[in-house]
């Protein structure tokens, strides 16, 4: 096992949750936490509720750096409007996540590793950095050295999950058009995210 899918696994394990929604997440047969004392259940202060909220929600995006994660957060309260949806639509913005929204990747490690590695083009030029954020418009497209790949033919073909009606997609071409920021309601997590209390948890 690589340490990629571990780290991944590892993450569902500590949540007790299957974070992504797939059929191979180890939650799927035992839903709780590794260790010893993984399946002993107290009681939870609010902090440690809202804690949770964080994780889950710093998880789901192929565990963003604590640093990274509060910019975005102190963005979210800088913009108009309400915060934690102002945080979703941020965090649904990055490059990596989007390319995962429109399945040329399997999990959101793989979508970022494909932007890294200078894969991706974002209006016909080459982006390797996983947190930049799109606008309304922009357009995503593989390299065509990767058509044929396996692993994005493999997520394109894959049923356990749909793409988003905020992005466009060609799969044929590999390439896709982001429309428009979400709402928290448009996105489609396989588990229930609560922003508000990302958003308690740091003004605390």
């Amino acid at each position: 096992m690589t340490k990629r899918v571990a780290a991944k696994h590892k993450i569902d394990r500590r949540l007790g949750v299957n974070l992504w929604g797939r059929a191979k997440s180890p939650v799927n047969a035992r839903n709780y936490g590794p260790g010893q004392h993984g399946q002993q259940r107290g009681k939870v202060s609010d902090y440690g509720i809202q804690l949770r909220a964080k994780q889950k929600l710093k998880g789901y995006y192929g565990s963003i750096s604590e640093s990274q994660f509060r910019k975005i957060y102190q963005e979210a309260v800088r913009r108009r409007g309400d915060t934690s949806e102002n945080m979703i639509e941020i965090l649904e913005r990055r490059l990596d996540a989007v390319v995962y929204r429109m399945k040329f990747a399997a999990t959101v490690f793989a979508a970022r590793q494909l932007v890294s590695h200078g894969h991706v083009k974002v209006n016909g030029k080459r982006v390797n950095i996983g947190s930049y954020l799109l606008r309304d418009g922009d357009e995503i497209s593989i390299a065509p050295r990767l058509h044929e790949n396996a692993a994005c033919m493999s997520a394109m073909q894959s049923n356990e999950r749909d793409v988003p009606d905020y992005v466009d997609v060609d799969h044929k071409k590999m390439t896709g058009k982001y429309i428009r920021g979400p709402k928290l309601a448009d996105v489609p997590y396989p588990v229930q995210m609560e922003p508000n209390l990302v958003i308690e948890f740091y003004s605390r």
